[in-house]
């Protein structure tokens, strides 16, 4: 990271989660608030559970359900040192915790283990104090899986993430491995700065590598029409509602809509939107909306006049693009 001052450029190192006096469970109240920071745009999720214990007594950091019905399990270290210094590796841990969660057939069984005691725990966060912490967890569940088209895809596989602020080439290694043989697994890194007395975090995904399906297709190379069309491609992340601006898909001004809700909001130049006369950025207007941790925003925002939702319309125009490229 670099600090820039006119046409001067000075360095600014990041600093170790130790050194800000950070513990791991600090981490995990952070990530367990605003989940969205390793989840993206195109992944919904839904916390379901904290140190949920097994029963050989490990326990696991956090647990969430995602848009395809896997349970989802994050792991979280400090620092480097704090995963060198384990007798037990960062991977075989988060293995060991996901094997168990294998274990669990059916969303009411998911509820009654590990999202109704979590409830219980956080009951001043969760609305509808009626209902019981296991009637309040079936329902926000089967809510969550229904508007994710998840419903008859529960738990057929799980998910890993491992999140710290830098790993060793073991475990790297390991994941990268673990990948190759259809084992889910990711790592994010959250590496802290120190600027004046702020903290600030950038957030990098290391593994898997940008080839997996939360990055889009391929762009063919124009080629002259002497030659035969080039086969290479190149991948890059989905487009975000910035480029959706300048592409002119979307303009400054349409409504946004919440599927299958009546609220909505008027976008606005920088990609946010105007809800009840504040600005928010979409991800954040939605996940409240809808009481989800994170959420697929694309999908979930609606563009009023033409009914599609975001990521119809963006696919649409990237199709087009790569048609006009052929």
């Amino acid at each position: 990271m670099y600090k820039i001052s006119g046409n001067k450029s000075e360095s600014i190192d990041p600093v170790s989660f130790a050194e800000l006096g950070l513990q791991e469970s600090d981490i995990e109240e952070l990530l367990r608030r605003n989940i969205e920071m390793i989840s993206e745009d195109e992944k919904s999720m839904l916390i379901v559970g904290q140190q949920v214990r097994n029963v050989h007594y490990g326990r696991s950091d956090l647990t969430a359900i995602d848009n395809n019905g896997d349970i989802v399990l994050i792991e979280i270290k400090r620092d480097r040192r704090d995963i060198e210094g384990r007798k037990e590796s960062f991977e075989f841990q988060a293995i060991r915790y996901a094997a168990s969660y294998a274990t669990i057939e059916t969303p009411d069984e998911l509820v009654t283990k590990i999202y109704a005691p979590y409830i219980e725990k956080y009951r001043e966060e969760f609305e509808n104090d009626a209902l019981t912490s296991f009637e309040l967890g079936r329902r926000k569940l089967n809510e969550f899986l229904e508007d994710s088209g998840a419903g008859k895809r529960f738990n057929n596989k799980q998910r890993i993430i491992l999140v710290a602020s830098d790993f060793d080439e073991q475990t790297l290694s390991a994941v990268a491995w673990l990948n190759s043989n259809n084992v889910d697994m990711s790592c994010y890194k959250l590496i802290p700065y120190n600027i004046d007395q702020d903290v600030y975090l950038t957030i990098e995904k290391v593994l898997p590598l940008d080839n997996y399906d939360d990055y889009y297709v391929t762009f063919l190379e124009k080629t002259s029409s002497t030659s035969a069309p080039s086969k290479s491609v190149s991948r890059r992340l989905l487009p975000k509602i910035d480029t959706m601006l300048k592409w002119g898909v979307v303009k400054e001004g349409d409504i946004i809509k919440a599927k299958d809700y009546p609220d909505e909001g008027s976008l606005l130049g920088n990609g946010n939107v105007l809800v009840s006369g504040q600005e928010i950025s979409l991800q954040k207007w939605l996940k409240e909306l809808y009481g989800w941790s994170s959420i697929q925003t694309y999908v979930f925002a609606i563009h009023k006049e033409s009914g599609k939702a975001l990521s119809e319309i963006r696919q649409e125009y990237m199709e087009k693009l790569e048609e006009e490229n052929i």
